[in-house]
C-alpha cells in the first residue's frame, strides 16, 4: 500500500481479548494514535477472540469455530484491520491458513482476510509511511521487548524500534538477550506456571539491567506477564512496562503539553518585555 496515493481513510481496530479484558487502555490508545494520523477509526464488532489460545492448546476444532466466526464477521466489515498484538495478527495472517489447509472454501476466505490484517507498528511504518508521530516527544530512557510472534511469525522488529527512536528526548537502550521469550507463550504460562515465572524473572532482570525508566512491548500478552512477574518480585525490580500504542499516545500528550507551556512562556516574556 503506497503511503500517499493509496492511503486508507478509515481502519478497523481489532481488540485482542487480553487487552480488552485486562488492559483496555491499549485499545483506546491504538484508536487515538490512528485518529491523530487522520484516519477514521472504528472497533471491529462481533468478535471476542481470534482463536489463538485454542489453537496453541491443540483444540483445533474450537480454534476453527472461532476463526470462522472472525472471518464471517470481518467479511461484513471492509477495510484494513489493525491489531495491537503480534500474536493475534499472526494467528489471523498465518495460522488460519493452517487450520483450513484441507478446506479450500474456508482457506480462500482466510487468505482474503489475511491480506487486510496488519499489526499496529507495521501498519504505521509500512502502510502509512509514518516516520514519527507529529508533535510527540518523550523525556527518558526506554527499553523494548520484542514479542516472539511479532518477530518470528510476522518478521516485524525494526518498525516498533523506529517509532521509539523517532521520539524527541527519548533514548532507547538495547535489551540484553532481547530475543529470549518472556515466558508468557499463550497458554504455556497457564499450563506451566513455575517455568513461565522463571523465564519471566530472567526477562524482568534483563529489563532492570538497562536502568531504563520505562519498558515497552507491542504485545498485550507479554506486557501482562512481565508486569505480573515484576509485581511478584516487588515493584522496585526494574521499570514499569507499557504497550507501544500507550507510549505513543502518552508521548503525544507530553509533546502537546510541552508545546503549550513553551507558547505560554513565550507570550509571557513578550508581555513582560512590552511593559518595560
Amino acid at each position: 500500500m503506497d503511503s500517499t496515493a493509496n492511503r486508507p481513510s478509515f481502519v478497523r481496530v481489532f481488540a485482542p481479548c487480553l487487552a480488552a479484558t485486562f488492559r483496555p487502555s491499549i485499545v483506546t490508545a491504538t484508536q487515538r494514535v490512528l485518529e491523530r494520523l487522520g484516519l477514521q477509526v472504528t472497533l471491529v464488532q462481533g468478535v471476542t477472540c481470534c482463536g489463538q489460545p485454542a489453537f496453541n492448546a491443540g483444540l483445533w476444532d474450537e480454534a476453527r469455530r472461532l476463526a470462522q466466526r472472525t472471518i464471517v464477521a470481518l467479511e461484513a466489515q471492509p477495510g484494513p484491520v489493525v491489531v495491537p498484538s503480534g500474536s493475534c495478527a499472526a494467528m489471523m495472517r498465518h495460522h488460519y491458513l493452517t487450520l483450513f489447509a484441507d478446506v479450500p472454501h474456508w482457506r480462500e476466505r482466510a487468505r482474503a482476510l489475511a491480506a487486510r490484517v496488519f499489526e499496529f507498528s507495521e501498519f504505521l511504518v509500512r502502510e502509512l509511511g509514518v516516520r514519527a508521530i507529529p508533535g510527540a516527544a518523550w523525556p527518558g530512557r526506554l527499553t523494548y521487548h520484542p514479542s516472539c510472534h511479532l518477530r518470528h511469525d510476522l518478521g516485524i522488529d525494526a518498525e516498533p524500534k523506529a517509532l521509539l527512536d523517532s521520539l524527541p528526548g527519548a533514548h532507547r537502550i538495547p535489551l540484553p538477550d532481547e530475543d529470549a521469550c518472556c515466558g508468557f507463550g499463550g497458554v504455556f504460562s497457564a499450563q506451566h506456571p513455575d517455568i513461565a515465572q522463571a523465564i519471566g524473572e530472567h526477562k524482568v532482570h534483563a529489563i532492570a539491567q538497562t536502568q531504563a525508566d520505562l519498558a515497552v512491548t507491542a504485545d498485550p500478552g507479554c506486557l501482562l506477564h512481565i508486569a505480573g512477574v515484576r509485581r511478584s518480585l516487588g515493584e522496585g525490580e526494574g521499570p514499569p512496562i507499557v504497550h507501544l500504542a500507550e507510549l505513543l499516545d502518552a508521548a503525544w500528550h507530553y509533546g502537546a503539553t510541552s508545546t503549550a507551556t513553551k507558547v505560554r512562556s513565550s507570550r509571557g516574556e513578550r508581555r513582560s518585555t512590552s511593559a518595560r
